[in-house]
């Protein structure tokens, strides 16, 4: 039996919320110096445009960390991982401070960056998600919201450190605020559960393993192109290759029917024996291949994918939509960027605490549902607001900047509420054996919804006009309703997984 005696309080730095917020504001911290403080030294520079644009493509190491979250895993101790990429981080910006002139090195010195800042997120992920029990993991994940933000918004101050003590001062205040937080994380941290790791193969075994089973071997193929198409989203260079998908996807068929006649020989010479079940024990691919074993995993994805399909619909359109309505680039920095992301905090804080009292299972449904009743606050500003005259003074343009300021609100803070239950729920999925790679995995699939439905509502937005749009993204948000039934028998079937959890 449990003891009941109330246990003592425990010291902040015993605290789980505590160190949640330490971790998300290290992982924030290096994405704003890549978005703000880097674009404004190299501007400064006088460095052509296209050059500083060019840097969007060092960032698909945090598109791509999937890729290289299995060593993370395999390795573990991931406070070490957190304080080894900060220490090189922070070397980086020592780098940046000594020569700070732009060259050649740059790009090669800025790609180090964002590689190791990804690698931070999966060890921080895979940690954070091992240390919480699930009754925590919606508040964790308002908390994470709040200070992932807090983190970027640290970037800017330091970019602010620039006009009083030059960039080799602000790049070196860089250096020594990233190997402050590794070393906060790896002498103060809660120590990572031991978790005993099984016995897996080695690559070369299990490439020649996969290489004999067809299904497996089709399903590593289709996700190895999917993390190609993400990597030509930025780059292009399907563009300069006529019929490029056509040819990817012959290699990929041809790979499989070399798979099923390899499946077929094993299966006449009795080779293929238990092997099956090795195939999630490989240190590539294992884990994917376990994922897609587990029972309603396929209607899981698609939930993922869709859940906040109308919240991200709506997202890229939002700010053309306060441009054509007549807004000045002030009014929109102050309320849909700086209000905004206070109320996105708020609104994360609040989902998080509710999603713990009620369950991630009506945390979803329900905050999804506020989530999605927001756009009609925007579809509704749409249809009233006539476009351009908002700045035409009087009362009646203060009456509609007050329409505009309470969708932008409400859009904010009911998106907060949505994302933390969300959130809440990828952790409550994962096996934390194995944490830092199935999240990476899961949280790609999110993020490749959210570009997808982006590219698709400028298309929406032009031919159909803003009102209509919005209205319709209001119904986007409901198919993921259809797949509650398996989110709920997926949620069960995680907490039924007691191996999952032991130490």
């Amino acid at each position: 039996m449990q003891n009941k005696t109330a246990p003592e309080q425990p010291s902040l730095l015993r605290s789980k919320m505590f160190w949640v917020g330490i971790l998300y504001f290290a992982e924030g911290l290096p994405l704003g110096i890549f978005y703000d403080v880097f674009p404004v030294h190299f501007r400064q520079q006088g460095v052509e445009l296209w050059k500083i644009g060019f840097m969007s493509l060092l960032g698909l190491a945090w598109t791509l960390k999937f890729l290289w979250a299995p060593a993370v895993d395999h390795y573990r101790h991931h406070r070490r991982w957190m304080f080894g990429v900060d220490l090189l981080m922070a070397a980086v910006m020592v780098v940046f401070a000594i020569y700070g002139d732009f060259g050649p090195w740059v790009w090669f010195a800025i790609g180090m960056f964002t590689l190791l800042s990804a690698t931070n997120d999966i060890a921080i992920d895979g940690y954070t998600i091992e240390m919480l029990d699930k009754r925590e993991m919606g508040l964790a994940n308002g908390l994470r919201i709040a200070f992932y933000r807090v983190g970027m918004l640290a970037a800017g101050f330091i970019l602010i450190l620039s006009d009083y003590i030059g960039w080799s001062g602000t790049y070196l205040s860089a250096a020594g605020l990233l190997l402050l937080m590794g070393s906060i994380i790896l002498f103060n941290a809660p120590k990572e559960k031991p978790y005993q790791r099984p016995e897996g193969i080695r690559l070369a075994a299990e490439l020649k393993n996969l290489s004999r089973h067809p299904a497996a071997f089709a399903s590593v193929i289709l996700f190895l192109l999917g993390a190609l198409w993400l990597v030509n989203r930025t780059t292009q260079w399907s563009a300069q290759v006529d019929g490029f998908w056509w040819y990817a996807l012959g290699a990929g068929a041809l790979l499989t029917s070399i798979s099923m006649v390899r499946h077929q020989s094993a299966t006449v010479t009795k080779e293929n024996g238990n092997d099956v079940a090795e195939l999630s024990r490989g240190p590539m691919f294992g884990t994917l291949l376990e994922m897609l074993q587990r029972p309603y995993i396929l209607p899981v994805i698609l939930f993922i994918l869709i859940f906040k399909l109308g919240d991200a619909a709506m997202g890229f359109m939002i700010k053309p939509f306060w441009v054509d309505a007549g807004f000045s680039a002030s009014q929109i920095g102050l309320v849909s960027v700086n209000l905004g992301l206070i109320l996105s905090i708020a609104g994360g804080v609040a989902g998080g605490w509710i999603t713990d009292r009620i369950g991630i299972f009506h945390g979803l449904w329900i905050l999804g549902l506020f989530q999605a009743l927001s756009n009609l606050g925007y579809a509704w500003a749409a249809w009233v607001l006539p476009m351009g005259e908002v700045n035409s003074g009087g009362e009646f343009a203060l009456t509609h900047q007050a329409i505009m300021y309470t969708a932008s609100g409400l859009e904010s803070f009911t998106g907060g509420l949505g994302t933390a239950a969300f959130l809440a729920f990828l952790m409550a999925i994962v096996n934390k054996r194995a944490s830092a790679t199935e999240y990476a995995l899961l949280s790609s699939i999110f993020a490749l919804s959210r570009s997808l439905a982006g590219w698709a509502g400028g298309f929406g937005a032009e031919n159909m006009g803003y009102a209509p749009y919005f209205f319709l993204t209001f119904f986007l948000s409901f198919p993921a309703y259809f797949l509650l039934p398996w989110v709920a028998k997926m949620l069960a079937y995680a907490e039924s997984k007691k191996d999952w959890h032991q130490k």
